[in-house]
């Protein structure tokens, strides 16, 4: 079943309280979970490209997935809700399974290409420029992805990818190799303020590896992904000298995500006769107060703010006498 939880304005981030009695209350979080009980076309997931290489199984109410970079990009995705970028801390989860895996599946590719399950932006991965095989015209990525051996060991990889192509220091992890019929418990977690994305995982219930931790570069500009993605890439676009191609059968199922909101620590409080509110805020993320006597309708009480990384403050310096009720709106620009 899937479940979604956003805020009633579908934005990341909204807080409520009362001018009688102010209190601070927590902002909404982005949680979503999928264990594909019941047939996901009916609550957004959708499928991009060859369509027939994602199927549902009824049985076991899990994703059929065929890998084939013979094929053209094809995604199976479902948004977020919200765009996430390097400012945002997350958590993304999934189960991945391999039942059959090969490669050097296309003529005068012999060597290894990926399998990729993570997040993704959906106007990037489906433009006909998106090449995954060039390492630099595949944009906004935030992936796990596995590599077979073809003689220089397998490979795990935890890649982001900015807006501009530029790459994450580290997240290769080699040898290390993905058995099939066994099952991938994918734990990927990132931390804005450390700019690292660190990746945990269990193989039948047991700690596996783990990968290599990924950290961004102080220069890396940023990326924005907007869905969780399985996604099986074309090969075209490699060096003939190292073309890889890749075929390979398995199912993904029981995908978590978590992204706190952009905003924290909401408190509210007098200044004066001017109500005020007082939040941790994030970067690239603009911040204004509004409000509401019957939650009909939402006034602006003060200007827009760009998030600063540290704490903000927002004012009302025309408070009605009577009840009232606030929100912070954390938008993106």
């Amino acid at each position: 079943m899937l479940k979604v939880r956003l805020s009633v304005l579908a934005l990341a981030s909204v807080s409520l309280f009362c001018l009688s009695c102010p209190r601070p209350l927590e902002a909404e979080e982005i949680f979503l979970t999928e264990d594909f009980a019941t047939a996901p076309a009916q609550r957004g997931w959708q499928a991009f490209g060859a369509t027939n290489l994602f199927s549902w199984n009824t049985t076991n109410q899990n994703i059929e997935v065929t890998w084939d970079s013979s094929q053209p990009n094809s995604v199976f995705y479902h948004p977020l809700g919200t765009s996430v970028s390097k400012t945002n801390d997350f958590i993304l989860e999934f189960d991945l399974h391999l039942a059959d895996i090969a490669i050097g599946t296309t003529l005068d590719k012999p060597y290894t290409f990926e399998l990729a399950v993570g997040l993704t932006d959906l106007g990037s991965v489906t433009n006909a420029d998106f090449l995954r095989g060039t390492g630099f015209n595949s944009p906004n990525l935030v992936e796990f992805d596995y590599f077979p051996d073809s003689g220089y060991g397998a490979t795990v990889s935890t890649p982001i990818i900015s807006s501009n192509n530029e790459w994450n220091v580290g997240g290769f992890t080699y040898p290390m190799a993905l058995s099939t019929g066994d099952v991938y418990h994918v734990d990927m977690r990132y931390v804005a303020a450390s700019l690292t994305l660190m990746t945990r995982m269990t193989r039948n219930g047991q700690p596996f590896g783990p990968p290599k931790d990924a950290t961004l570069d102080a220069s890396f500009s940023d990326f924005s992904v907007d869905q969780i993605a399985i996604s099986s890439y074309n090969d075209a676009g490699q060096d003939p000298s190292f073309g890889g191609s890749i075929l390979a059968h398995g199912t993904v199922d029981n995908f978590v995500f978590m992204c706190p909101p952009p905003i924290s620590d909401v408190t509210g409080s007098f200044a004066g006769k001017a109500w005020q509110v007082q939040f941790a805020s994030h970067t690239n993320w603009l911040y204004k107060l509004e409000r509401t006597d019957d939650f009909q309708a939402w006034t602006e009480v003060s200007s827009t703010v760009a998030g600063t990384g540290s704490g903000l403050t927002l004012s009302d310096t025309n408070a009605p006498d009577g009840k009232a009720f606030y929100h912070v709106r954390a938008t993106r620009p």
